[in-house]
């Protein structure tokens, strides 16, 4: 029996009403410089990021001191093994991180937070991550995307004043803007707020929320119905998670994260104060991509912590693991990957310290770099979990638990594996990452020659494009074809005596972004108002950037540890290996932007979708459950027990 797909009162948009609605929530004006967005311009602004920047020493001792205390605190009152077990955060633990000021730690002291700089956040998050990976998704949810972030970048200070000394001690908040059958696509958000008198109404049901089931206050997205004096559109509230009306209806499992709290939220006819409201109506997803340009760090800050336990794992195991009469380690096919760890894990807290620091300082514009650090991150962080299972070999997919019950070291690495695959998908997942980081790498080239290939535009409009680009790719193209990565002695305060030469990684960088930009043009030039649908292209000109960048940082974070004294040779070493590696990756990936399978693979695609392949799919029985494929959202009341438990 065939089941209903959607849910019946979403709304129906079109593709072109969607992107203008993801067009309109995103910033418009770049008014501070960005070393990727000038990357992907083919432009290398070294200046930018080099001399790397620092914390001042105060921002220093008060992480330093919060780090201690916050290691202390996972090494003796946090058990991971029982979390997986009972696929739960004991309260007591959760009350400990509360009690060490850990729900506050990116809020002003002033409303009793610690007011931790981005990057002591991240290395806190990296360190509990690395106890507990459920503890360090909660911390995260609450402080990168919860109620905090959107109340410091755009509450009133009333708001602030109302809720801040609340969530920086004793309550848990959580983000709500997914909905069962809405993900990355918020024009089609069903869940309504209408105004009546001083409060809004609320009616929905939104799915995976990152601390919904034990959350005090709620950051919602809902949608207010235009009409006379409400402008009506998306629009965040701060809402008390028990409010009368309010369900949690379901805990949700997952293959990873097992003591993530996250449910089904339900919302029938949810009285909220006008008070509550963030921002004016309509600017919900505005406020929620500014607060990720920052919170998307956090998820590539635990994949750092993540990669430092895999290097430490497959350092000790390899060591002493013997074939054929010698550590696995020495065996080349071994040694591959963990020279492949180490790197990329030096690379990619190197990413994550540089993005980290340059929001800090609020010099730069970091939405692009935040962008790819989580997109690198989550991938990367994969990778390193898979082939520390494969170092491991059988042991690598047996429990911890079962490991310990034979009399062996619990070493949880299936588990981690399993803990990282989320983050590909969280906080948008790496196809959405690669759509929106081309949409900003593109930016510039839309503003000058946009309206040439919109369809909708008047020939008025399109011969000022003209005119406009003309200009513009006058002064920009002979840029593209010289520049200093070809001169041989360029970037030679990173060749220093008894050290890799890093300027020729620096220089490659150069010369592959101006490679990057024509690429884009080009692309732009054949494909014109097509090219938002070339997705398998984009999405490589993203990941050659995201290398780009990676091998950038990489380099300026060895040359501050080698002018530092703290293991520069090392870390010269392992930004060698890094860019030597990336640079595989980088050439591959050009040669895809013009070589690959995507016009083969539309082609397959519409076979399967026309069932002309259905025969290939005999011989196997379906283990799924009966079912609709998307559960129905429609408003109204709960019929489910509410399994909402805050934690006191």
């Amino acid at each position: 029996m065939s089941a209903p797909s959607a849910p019946k009162n979403t709304p129906k948009v079109t593709e072109r009403e969607a992107r203008q609605v993801a067009e309109a929530a995103r910033e418009q004006d770049w008014r501070k410089p960005s070393f990727a967005k000038e990357l992907f311009l083919g432009r290398f602004r070294l200046d930018l990021i080099h001399p790397h920047p620092l914390p001042p020493g105060d921002d220093v001792r008060r992480g330093e001191a919060f780090l201690a205390r916050l290691r202390d605190f996972c090494e003796t009152k946090i058990d991971g093994a029982l979390i997986e077990r009972e696929a739960k955060i004991p309260d007591e633990v959760i009350n400990g991180l509360k009690e060490l000021g850990a729900l506050g730690m990116k809020i002003d002291p002033k409303y009793g937070g610690l007011g931790l700089t981005q990057v002591y956040y991240n290395r806190a998050l990296a360190l509990v991550g690395s106890a507990n990976p459920a503890i360090g998704a909660l911390l995260s949810a609450h402080q990168s995307i919860g109620v905090p972030q959107p109340l410091k970048l755009f509450g009133s200070q009333e708001q602030k004043d109302t809720f801040l000394p609340r969530l920086a001690r004793t309550d848990i908040s959580a983000f709500l803007l997914t909905e069962p059958d809405v993900g990355s696509d918020p024009a089609r958000l069903a869940t309504s707020a209408v105004p009546d008198g001083s409060d809004y109404i609320l009616d929905g049901v939104k799915l995976w929320t990152t601390n919904g089931v034990v959350a005090d206050l709620l950051v919602v997205m809902a949608r207010v119905p235009k009409s006379v004096g409400h402008k009506g559109g998306i629009t965040a509230f701060v809402v008390e998670a028990d409010a009368p009306g309010i369900t949690v209806e379901n805990r949700n499992a997952f293959m990873g994260l097992r003591g993530l709290e996250n449910g089904v939220t339900r919302f029938h006819r949810v009285r909220v104060p006008a008070a509550n409201r963030i921002g004016p109506e309509g600017a919900g997803l505005k406020i929620a991509l500014t607060t990720l340009n920052t919170g998307r760090l956090s998820l590539p800050a635990m994949c750092v912590g993540a990669g430092k336990w895999c290097l430490k794992i497959a350092r000790e195991w390899s060591a002493v693991r013997e074939q054929w009469g010698r550590p696995v380690a020495r065996h080349e096919a071994v040694g591959a990957k963990i020279s492949f760890i180490a790197a990329t894990t030096f690379a990619l807290e190197a990413v994550v310290d540089l993005a980290s620091q340059m929001a800090d300082e609020d010099r730069n514009d970091i939405r692009i770099e935040a962008a790819l650090a989580k997109l690198y991150g989550s991938e990367m962080g994969c990778l390193m979990a898979d082939e520390l299972v494969q170092i491991r070999g059988g042991r690598g997919f047996e429990t911890a638990d079962s490991l310990a019950a034979r009399g062996e070291r619990a070493v949880p690495a299936e588990q981690l594996l399993r803990d990282l695959r989320i983050n590909r998908i969280f906080e948008g997942s790496t196809e959405i990452m690669h759509l929106l980081i081309a949409r900003e790498a593109v930016d510039a080239h839309l503003k000058v020659a946009g309206d040439l290939i919109d369809p909708d535009k008047p020939l008025s409009a399109k011969a000022k494009a003209g005119a406009n680009a003309a200009g513009f790719y006058a002064r920009w193209l002979p840029k593209l074809v010289t520049g200093p990565g070809q001169l041989p002695r360029t970037y030679n305060e990173f060749h220093p005596p008894g050290h890799p030469d890093l300027s020729t990684h620096l220089r490659y960088v150069e010369r592959s972004a101006r490679k990057l930009a024509r690429s884009t043009f080009y692309a732009m030039s054949r494909w014109q108002g097509r090219m938002e649908t070339k997705q398998g292209f984009l999405g490589r000109i993203v990941d050659i950037g995201a290398e780009l960048f990676a091998m950038s940082a990489a380099c300026v974070r060895a040359e501050l540890l080698r002018t530092t004294d703290e293991h520069g040779r090392e870390a010269y070493q392992l930004a060698d290996a890094f860019c030597h590696q990336s640079r595989i990756r980088v050439e591959e990936l050009f040669t895809r932007l013009w070589s690959n399978t995507d016009q083969l693979d539309r082609r397959v695609v519409d076979g399967v979708l026309s069932g002309a392949y259905l025969w290939l799919e005999q011989g196997v029985v379906d283990p799924s459950g009966e079912g609709p494929w998307i559960a129905d959202a429609a408003p109204g009341p709960a019929t489910k027990d509410n399994v909402h438990r805050p934690i006191r």
